[in-house]
């Protein structure tokens, strides 16, 4: 495909302004003036039409194909959030932190503050900050509170605990925060290793980090205990809520123990994200965190309207521009609302159950280490079809040249060859039953056809990248 450098035909133009009728301004002074003019395209404006909608059909995203890695960065986003986000492009929250501009925000004010409520309420947490700006982003605010808690009780704390299953953001928020990492084996058994958590606790331990269900989609049986063990040794934990969408409704991250927790609103509540953002990760503390949340804070005021708190006495301060991304936040309040209670609990309940037919159903020719009933995603090996010369990522190149976007792979590192599936609650029987189908398939040509497999994918734009390349070696502009 060509690029719209490539269809520029000098003189075609899409619009024609008029010709001004008031006076020429000054001249710019020619330290400010281009040495050479720039070399934009010129094209229709059919031309321009054509050459993007073209572009986008080569992208694959939930709207024209399933994504097995869904509640991870793509969950569905429901249309009518988009709608709602809409509406409020006109009232950004950002003119109550003028002088006098409090009530012309008061309904943007209003959500904000609801949409803590609600945030609190779902993870049994007792207040709640929206200003992280994604979920790494959370997980640093998060760590930052812990910091500010103990060192305001004056205690020495000097490291944070961390199971080898977490995300790799966590060991490096903690580390960022200044702690040392200890990190802790899994147990044959899919969860953190009970004993070895045991002999690394001690009074010196500023934090656990944990997610749960974990990144192997398993709910750890001893989550309360690891909590009440960590709280006896002055330790906080903390809930990488990554995973939360496994559990909405079923279980509260506040009620089991843990003290801070923070929420994607991309992977849990219907909002989009992808490609680096917009994304949003909400923060949630117990009590004895509150005056340590970011400042500025919404508040209701006795008369019932809303105001804005700027008391840093004891906040961490501010981590993000405004009130965090209020557009992010609007369509996850909207994705709330109109799930309701009941609903948010179905889709909790319907992730879960999609994830376990598809390992059901293909755990017959793709090794399964952990064999459990599992949560929201299932993760298989590759091992069986590396016995052929294929790896995990041949299979999912493949996958690409069938119609859907692969499933996560190589994570969790824990697991040799690891192919993570996360079908998410929007799925139907239908394409779960398609997916597989094609799974099994790529499971078959590995043993009859393995150079198939590795060949893929054939009817893409561009066929198999060098993987290193593609992260360091980017070329983002049209050099001519």
């Amino acid at each position: 495909m060509e690029l719209i450098y490539e269809k520029s035909v000098s003189g075609r133009r899409g619009a024609r302004l008029p010709n001004s009728d008031v006076p020429p301004a000054s001249p710019l002074p020619q330290r400010l003036l281009r040495a050479e003019a720039a070399r934009l395209p010129e094209l229709s404006e059919l031309d321009v039409v054509r050459h993007f909608t073209q572009l986008s059909r080569r992208n694959v995203g939930v709207d024209n194909a399933f994504y097995p890695l869904g509640s991870c960065t793509m969950k569905y986003n429901a249309k009518a959030a988009e709608e709602a986000a809409r509406f409020f492009t006109g009232f950004h929250p950002v003119p109550a932190l003028l002088l006098g501009g409090e009530p012309l925000v008061q309904g943007s004010l209003a959500l904000l503050h609801h949409m803590g409520e609600l945030l609190e309420e779902i993870t049994g947490m007792d207040a709640v900050t929206c200003q992280p700006l994604a979920g790494a982003h959370g997980e640093m605010t998060g760590i930052m509170l812990i910091s500010a808690y103990h060192k305001a009780k004056g205690n020495k704390k000097k490291f944070v605990i961390v199971p080898d299953s977490s995300h790799g953001t966590n060991p490096a928020s903690a580390a960022m925060a200044g702690y040392e990492i200890v990190t802790i084996p899994t147990a044959p058994y899919g969860d953190m290793d009970l004993d070895a958590f045991k002999a690394a606790l001690n009074d010196e331990v500023a934090a656990v980090m944990m997610t749960c269900p974990n990144t192997l989609g398993l709910f750890n049986p001893h989550i309360k205990e690891i909590c009440d063990l960590a709280h006896e040794a002055g330790a906080l934990v903390y809930y990488d809520g990554a995973n939360l969408n496994a559990i909405l409704g079923q279980v509260r991250p506040g009620d089991v123990g843990f003290d801070v927790v923070h929420v994607n609103l991309h992977k849990t509540f219907g909002t989009p994200h992808g490609g680096g953002g917009p994304g949003s990760g909400p923060v949630g503390v117990k009590a004895a965190l509150a005056p340590f949340l970011p400042a500025p804070r919404v508040v209701k005021l006795d008369d019932g309207t809303f105001g804005v708190a700027d008391d840093t006495r004891s906040s961490i301060g501010r981590v993000a521009n405004f009130f965090g991304n209020f557009g992010i936040i609007v369509r996850a309040y909207a994705y709330i609302l109109m799930l309701g209670r009941e609903g948010l609990v179905g889709a909790s309940e319907l992730a879960v159950l999609n994830a376990n037919y598809v390992m059901s159903r293909l755990k017959d020719l793709y090794d399964l280490p952990y064999d459990q009933t599992c949560m929201h995603e299932c993760v298989f090996s590759a091992s069986r079809q590396l016995a052929y010369g294929v790896h995990a990522i041949d299979i999912a190149k493949y996958l690409i040249d069938q119609g859907y976007h692969p499933p996560t792979v190589y994570f969790p590192m824990i697991v040799r060859e690891a192919i993570m599936i996360e079908p998410t609650e929007t799925e139907s029987k239908q394409t779960l039953d398609a997916f597989i189908a094609v799974m099994r398939e790529a499971a078959e040509l590995a043993e009859k056809d393995p150079e198939a497999l590795k060949r893929a994918p054939l009817t893409m734009p561009v066929s198999r990248l060098d993987e290193t390349k593609a992260a360091r070696g980017q070329h983002v502009c049209h050099l001519g």
